[in-house]
């Protein structure tokens, strides 16, 4: 009778695992997205958490005359103002961060257990940031859209045409189009439909498709519901009187523009404890600042002919 082959004895992975080094990562959230909008926009500082947005009041009752050749009277005239100008209150986004200081002692290599908890945390109150200058039912871009601002698509899908509406509703210095990833996917294949491919464009060192030479800017916080969703276009910066972010400056605890990060101090049960505020708003400084194409369909697809399979 053979002798039967005695299991082969040999150290395994996992205990071999217990006496190797392993590199270790910081943790990930996936929640974490570019922000595109935020560094699009211009940031202007806020004195004491108001803005006061002053308008001229009727400007087409200014009145000017070329000047004829002959003793005429010019006209007379002067520039008003809105009585009640729209004023801005600065938004904060904000949470307490809780650790307990024997985790922070005890487990902070090779990561910095606070220094990993703040950066994530200060992250997800970005991405807020980002979703409430676009959402938000007071000051949020969508909220403040005008009437005579917003249209509609011609066929449900974005097509080459809505863009070039809306670029008539923004047609001073537009800066970007602002959409969900899944209105330029639909937008892109009505391109590809008509035989127009959109061109790209390179910024932050990541590329773009464009219409018209302007980009379009993906944001998952623009909001999809019942397969439809919204274009926006926007002219940005102060001296184009356009749209504008807003931020309090020097804050205690002081991270970056607007974003403030304050130690409170440790508790009975050895808890340490941080605020974390980020004040924000934006402005939109004259109507034609902003369009929206509404009731966007992003669902359509189409079926090429065999040439193009």
């Amino acid at each position: 009778m053979a002798d039967t082959p005695s299991p082969q004895l040999a150290l395994s992975d996992d205990a071999a695992r217990q006496l190797a080094n392993a590199t270790k990562t910081v943790p990930k959230l996936s929640t974490i997205s570019p922000r595109w909008l935020t560094h699009l926009l211009e940031w202007l500082p806020v004195e004491a958490g108001i803005y006061r947005l002053n308008k001229v009041k009727n400007p087409r009752d200014v009145r000017v005359a070329c000047s004829q050749r002959d003793e005429s009277d010019l006209p007379q005239t002067f520039v008003d103002y809105e009585e009640k100008p729209r004023e801005y209150f600065l938004n904060a986004v904000s949470t307490v961060l809780d650790v307990h200081t024997r985790i922070s002692d005890l487990y902070s290599s090779p990561h910095d257990q606070i220094k990993e908890q703040l950066r994530l945390t200060i992250e997800t109150i970005k991405e807020r940031q980002e979703s409430e200058l676009i959402n938000n039912p007071d000051y949020g871009l969508l909220a403040n859209v005008a009437d005579e601002q917003r249209i509609f698509p011609l066929t449900g899908s974005p097509t080459p045409d809505d863009l070039d509406e809306l670029l008539t509703k923004v047609w001073k210095e537009p800066a970007f189009f602002l959409t969900h990833p899944l209105a330029i996917a639909a937008f892109g294949r009505e391109c590809t439909r008509r035989g127009v491919p959109p061109p790209t464009c390179s910024l932050f060192g990541s590329q773009f498709l464009t219409w018209r030479g302007i980009p379009l800017i993906p944001s998952d916080k623009v909001p999809v519901a019942d397969g439809k969703t919204k274009i926006l276009l926007l002219r940005v910066g102060d001296k184009r009187q356009g749209v504008v972010g807003l931020f309090q400056p020097g804050l205690a605890g002081e991270q970056s523009p607007g974003l403030s990060v304050r130690f409170m101090g440790i508790n009975r049960n050895a808890i340490s404890s941080y605020l974390i505020s980020l004040y924000c708003s934006v402005a939109i400084q004259s109507d034609d600042a902003l369009a929206v194409l509404d009731d966007v369909e992003i669902g359509k697809f189409h079926d090429y002919p065999d040439t193009y399979k």
